[in-house]
This record gives C-alpha cells, sequence and structure tokens, in this order.
C-alpha cells in the first residue's frame, strides 16, 4: 500500500468521526430545544409584593360579578392602597438599610423595625377595609372563594 493510499484511508475514517460527532452534537441541540419547548414557559411567582397584582389573581378565581366587584372594590380605594403599600415597603427596606449600617446600632434597629410594625398595621387596614366594604355585596360563593383562596395545605400526621 502506498503512503497516499493510507492517507486516504485515514481520511476517510476521520470524515466518519467527524461526520458522527457533528451527529451527536446536532441531536444533544435538538433534544435540548424540544425539552424546553415541552417544558413551556415558567409559571408565574406565587407571591407578588404587590398587592394589586395579588388581588387580580384572587379576582381570576372569583365568580365574574364578584370578581367586577373586588377589583371596583380596590380601584375605588387605589390612592389610599398604593400609599399604604408604598410605606409599607419603604419601612421593610429601612429595616435593611438598618441592618448594613457599620457601625451598627442596635437602637436604629428597633426603630425602624417600630416603624415597620406602623406601617404593616396602617396597610392591613386599608386592605382590610377595602374586603368589608366589598363583602357584603359579593355573593355567598364569592365570599367563599375569598376565604378559602389560598388557604394553607395541612399536613397529615403520617408524614
Amino acid at each position: 500500500m502506498s503512503i497516499a493510499q493510507a492517507l486516504t484511508a485515514s481520511s476517510r475514517g476521520g470524515s466518519r468521526w467527524l461526520l458522527l460527532a457533528s451527529l451527536a452534537l446536532n441531536l444533544f441541540f435538538i433534544g435540548i430545544a424540544v425539552a424546553i419547548a415541552v417544558r413551556g414557559p415558567a409559571p408565574p411567582p406565587r407571591w407578588d409584593p404587590n398587592v394589586f397584582v395579588r388581588v387580580e389573581r384572587l379576582a381570576g378565581t372569583l365568580p365574574p360579578a364578584d370578581a367586577n366587584l373586588l377589583r371596583g372594590a380596590f380601584q375605588t380605594h387605589h390612592d389610599a392602597i398604593e400609599s399604604a403599600q408604598e410605606k409599607n415597603h419603604t419601612a421593610r427596606e429601612h429595616i435593611h438599610e438598618t441592618l448594613r449600617h457599620d457601625p451598627f446600632k442596635i437602637e436604629d434597629l428597633r426603630a425602624a423595625m417600630a416603624e415597620t410594625r406602623v406601617a404593616r398595621q396602617n396597610f392591613d387596614q386599608v386592605i382590610q377595609g377595602a374586603f368589608a366594604d366589598v363583602a357584603p355585596r359579593m355573593s355567598s360563593a364569592g365570599r367563599h372563594a375569598v376565604a378559602n383562596w389560598r388557604k394553607p395545605k395541612t399536613r397529615s400526621k403520617n408524614q
């Protein structure tokens, strides 16, 4: 066998391996693409810090008439809710900022925590006021849906 024949034979073998490697790589990428397509988009997070987002999710689980009542109540109280929500978020962020201070002062942290308690209580009162305004006008099914929304799952004694 001449050198030219040996080189031709070895290059054919190398071409085969290159072809197989290319095919394997293409199949790998196609598999990833199919897996992503089958899985679909990620679901939205279960909890959102914006109360209007959470109320919209709740409204989506209610009978249509009750959903419209709930949306209307939160629209009526929108400015008060938004203000209370912003104060609550700002107060919580103040705690984070206080924890980052060097030198750390416990008195500042306690003051920030007290501010947060007041802001949270005000926020709760505004939200609960909106629900109290709308609940008497909702159907029994709507009130029950609100009462059962995000009901915590109970664990059995065997778990």
